[in-house]
């Protein structure tokens, strides 16, 4: 168990303890061994157990971490800047995977409102039902005229036209785990002797993984993960994009710096009480299991499936191109209650110390022939 964690109630922890029942029976039904790609699944999607399904409050300072949309509403309107210039050489629609709790569709459709940019449909691919419902709470308390336009969606649309956005959705799609040793390449899952989790390596049985860690250089024991889950998202976003873009912002690297010899040991990480640690096992279905994104193999997986690149870079780059200074400058310096607090969101938000520059932005697409706003200047596509 991580040291210094805050103590869950009686309640959280008979919830995961029932999660850890149906891991552990699942493990048994697949013979004893399951890759980590599956746990990490039912740790955070098993229904009405995992992290994401069950009515734990994840986000905000009750939760155990704090995105951007929660952190400043600049955030939400910045973004919806670029989803208009995407709407408007491509069609009124937008589509967002996993909105959280509400509140980046939330500061969205009230930036579009107010510049009359309004879109014809607002879709939420949400596939937690608990999230889903804290959304639509939120928005027909705060934003109820417009609740009409906006939808909710069980799987992606046969076909679309226009913007998708997903802010820290890639990582918290399940990964494998890979371990090179020996000259050899291992996938670390998890096993369950005992009823308690331990990890424990075989050859990978998928190809396809075996085929994409070959091609991937690294030094003697190294364990680091792979996502077949958002290469297959981001595959399946393109088949079905006819005209627009998809933009992606979320913590991570192109694939050199992923996988950079010093970086020997991975990225996962888990979030609890906004405390950080790395034990997936702590506790599953009350804490975040995450890992970084590979932006190198996002941006592939949309190439192969006839998509354009459309531009990389830093959070505070794409939101300072799209007018976030502006954002902050309709409010007076003298208004100093109104201007202090926003002020020091702008500087969480772009700070290289605090998210500015760990969060990139990645923007791929079909039919779009002019450059995004959000790109224009601090290009990083020299990193992927």
């Amino acid at each position: 168990m991580p040291v210094n964690l805050p103590a869950p109630s009686a309640d959280a922890l008979a919830h995961s303890a029932e999660l850890c029942g149906v891991i552990c029976r699942d493990i048994s039904a697949q013979g004893g061994w399951i890759p980590f790609s599956r746990f990490m699944e039912l740790a955070l999607y098993a229904p009405g157990l995992g992290y994401y399904t069950a009515g734990a409050r994840k986000f905000g300072e009750s939760g155990d971490f704090i995105t951007a949309p929660e952190l400043s509403t600049l955030f939400g309107r910045t973004v919806a800047r670029q989803l208009v210039e995407v709407m408007q050489a491509s069609a009124p629609h937008i589509l967002e995977l996993g909105a959280g709790s509400g509140k980046l569709a939330l500061d969205i459709l009230g930036e579009l409102e107010k510049r009359g940019e309004l879109p014809d449909s607002y879709s939420i691919l949400e596939v937690s039902a608990d999230l889903r419902a804290r959304q639509q709470a939120l928005l027909q308390e705060r934003l109820p005229h417009l609740a009409g336009r906006v939808r909710w969606l069980d799987a992606l649309p046969e076909k679309f036209s226009g913007a998708v956005i997903g802010n820290e959705v890639l990582d918290a799609l399940p990964v494998h785990l890979l371990y090179w040793s020996d000259g050899r390449i291992l996938e670390r899952g998890v096993a369950c002797p005992a009823d308690h989790f331990v990890w424990q390596d075989r050859q990978p049985g998928c190809q396809s993984l075996l085929d994409i860690a070959k091609n991937i250089k690294v030094p003697d024991d190294y364990l680091s993960e792979v996502s077949i889950t958002a290469r297959g998202l981001v595959a399946s976003l393109c088949e079905r994009m006819e005209k627009g873009a998809m933009i992606f912002i979320d913590y991570g690297f192109g694939m050199r710096e992923y996988y950079h010899p010093q970086r020997a040991r991975g990225t996962l990480m888990c979030h609890y009480r906004h405390h950080a640690h790395d034990d997936p096992f702590y506790l599953p279905g009350l804490q975040d299991i995450t890992a970084h994104v590979d932006f190198t193999a996002v941006a592939e997986a949309a190439i192969d499936c006839g998509a354009h690149f459309l531009g990389y870079t830093s959070q505070a780059h794409f939101l300072i191109n799209n007018g976030l200074t502006d954002l902050l400058g309709e409010v007076s310096p003298d208004e100093v209650k109104a201007y202090a607090p926003l002020s020091g969101q702008l500087q969480k938000l772009t700070s290289p110390a605090e998210m500015g520059e760990l969060f990139k932005v990645i923007a791929l697409g079909k039919g779009l022939d002019q450059p995004l706003a959000g790109f224009l200047r601090g290009d990083l596509s020299r990193l992927l």
